[in-house]
C-alpha cells in the first residue's frame, strides 16, 4: 500500500479550509483516510499550519510519500529541511 501525506478540501464553498491527512494513494481526495495531522487555513492572514509535528516524523520515516504542495507546507512549518541549491 502506497501512503500519501495530502491535503483534504473541506470548507464552504468559496472559502476552502483543509486538512492534511495521510492516506492510501488509491483513495479519492476527500475519501477515506488512515490518520488526520493537522490543517491548513489559507484564509486567514498570515496563513495558517498546524501539524503535529511527532506523528508526521513518524510517518515520513515510515515511508509515507508527501504531496508537493504538503511539502511546501511542511518546509514553511520548519519541517523539512529545504535543498541545498534552492533559495529564500
Amino acid at each position: 500500500m502506497a501512503v500519501k501525506i495530502r491535503l483534504r478540501r473541506m470548507g464552504d464553498k468559496k472559502s476552502p479550509f483543509y486538512r492534511i491527512i495521510v492516506a492510501d494513494s488509491r483513495s479519492p481526495r476527500d475519501g477515506r483516510f488512515v490518520e488526520e495531522l493537522g490543517y491548513y487555513d489559507p484564509l486567514k492572514e498570515p496563513a495558517e499550519i498546524k501539524i503535529d509535528e511527532i506523528r508526521a516524523r513518524k510517518w515520513l520515516q515510515n515511508g509515507a510519500q508527501l504531496t508537493d504542495t504538503v511539502r511546501a507546507l511542511f518546509q514553511k512549518a520548519g519541517l523539512l529541511q529545504k535543498p541545498a541549491g534552492e533559495s529564500q
